[in-house]
């Protein structure tokens, strides 16, 4: 097996690094997030973007104008090869995220490893043992971590000044538009190695119209909305209110549909979900529809659902925020403290000092805090896979003592109108109540079902498979 290989060269391909010797970076994965990463890595002193690697020449070939002197590949295998490298950044399709990351710990090399930080919960975990096994810095890709605004939001929340928490809301409006749907499945491009590009993902017809990017909505490569903004959202949640005391939720409850939209889209572009934390309950809402102003729901519900992606609700008050800052509020709504961030600009360089120290308690994004905040999206995502059609009065009965997520079902029906859908009996989909085993992190009690269980894994092609780490 190459893993097997990989493993057993990864003490002489890694590098002993001086404090000012030079770092040298593979970016794998360039893409908008992937080109993104690499700008940030290369503005820290002392690193070096030395390796692009991306499964389409296209990609490559703009890359290699921005860092003419890199070397280029569309086989990060061969990346995984050159004993030069000191760390890569994984920016590919989610699918790719654990498989990727292991083979460069295994052969010796750091890893910055892109939200969410694995395709299920199962390979997740795998990731994080490989990192404790071979002793490699692990950062996760939600910069946030590292924004300073953080430690003052939690020193103000801890004062008391808004009083005790009753609960929290987090929210995201992420605009998206239908990705269409063929008849035949779609060709990949010629400039495209579709073997390495699927890599751990099955091999299944694509009816998408588009064949970059649109992978994320479906469950093949892709973990919706939930896996592309929610990382961010719930690792904020679980770093401000929680600060990472609470690894998995209780109970999760998911529900909602791909409404408006006939294509080949498989996840939800309306997306609510209830995390059962044992201490602070939690609501969650994500979609891709318009907000419109014919939505009916109560001034201060709206705006606070609107303009911030964490509203932490107290008795005293409340706070709204998003990356880069925030603002707490009296009961009134009026502002009584600011909170300005930078949206976690030193997120890179925190991940190239840990390499410098070799330890990986100096990051900010330390992969097992990342990989149980990806763990939140998959089992929000599950609930919603596992549910079946339902209607409004349904959803709401699930959790009918509880008034957020009554908030969140009565809006929905107005928020579908204002976009000219309409709402019929039986298209909203209503899901399992999940309990979560959190120390073994899987699912226990009626919910339990080898079809849920299945989903806390995958079925990966042969030659790519994610191994077991033991």
């Amino acid at each position: 097996m190459r893993s097997t290989a990989l493993a057993t060269t990864a003490l002489s391909a890694s590098r002993v690094l001086g404090a000012n010797d030079k770092i040298r970076i593979a970016s794998i994965g360039l893409g908008g997030q992937g080109m993104g990463n690499a700008s940030r890595m290369a503005k820290v002193p002392g690193v070096e973007i030395a390796y692009l690697c991306d499964a389409d020449t296209v990609a490559l070939d703009k890359a290699k104008k921005v860092y003419p002197n890199a070397k280029t590949t569309q086989d990060l295998r061969k990346v995984m090869e050159d004993p030069t490298i000191d760390a890569v950044v994984v920016s590919t399709g989610n699918h790719w995220h654990v498989l990727a990351s292991i083979w460069a710990i295994q052969a010796g090399k750091d890893v910055y490893v892109e939200k969410p930080v694995s395709h299920n919960i199962w390979e997740g975990r795998q990731l994080v043992k490989a990192a404790r096994k071979y002793n490699r810095i692990v950062q996760g890709g939600t910069q946030q971590r590292s924004d300073p605004f953080h430690l003052e939001l939690k020193a103000y929340l801890d004062s008391g000044a808004l009083g005790k928490m009753k609960y929290v809301r987090c929210n995201h409006y992420g605009m998206r538009a239908t990705i269409g749907k063929r008849e035949t499945p779609i060709t990949p491009p010629t400039t495209v190695d579709y073997n390495l590009w699927l890599g751990p993902a099955q091999d299944i017809p694509i009816l998408r119209n588009k064949f970059h990017y649109d992978w994320h909505w479906n469950w093949n490569t892709g973990n919706g909305e939930l896996g592309n903004w929610g990382p961010h959202i719930l690792d904020d949640l679980r770093n401000v209110v929680f600060r990472d005391k609470i690894p998995l939720p209780k109970r999760v409850l998911a529900g909602g549909g791909r409404f408006g939209w006939n294509d080949a889209g498989e996840t939800p572009n309306t997306h609510f979900v209830y995390f059962d934390t044992g201490v602070v309950p939690v609501v969650m809402d994500v979609h891709n529809l318009p907000r419109k102003t014919g939505m009916k729901a109560p001034d201060v519900y709206l705006r606070r659902r609107t303009s911030a992606f964490l509203v932490i609700e107290c008795e005293g008050g409340y706070y709204a925020g998003g990356r880069g800052g925030g603002s707490a509020h009296d009961l009134n709504g009026k502002v009584i403290q600011k909170f300005k961030g930078d949206g976690g600009a030193k997120h890179a360089a925190n991940f190239i000092a840990a390499i410098r120290s070799r330890k990986s308690e100096d990051l900010n994004g330390e992969i097992e805090k990342i990989h149980y905040s990806s763990a939140w999206c998959h089992l929000g995502n599950m609930s919603w896979q596992l549910g079946k059609g339902g209607d409004y009065e349904q959803a709401k009965a699930q959790l009918a003592d509880f008034e957020p997520w009554q908030q969140v079902i009565d809006d929905t029906p107005a928020h579908l109108a204002a976009n000219e859908i309409t709402l019929k009996s039986g298209e909203l989909r209503v899901g399992s109540m999940l309990e979560i085993d959190a120390a073994n992190e899987t699912l226990v009690g009626a919910t339990a079902t080898p079809e849920a269980l299945a989903l806390l894994k995958r079925q990966y092609r042969t030659g790519f498979e994610v191994p077991e780490m033991v």
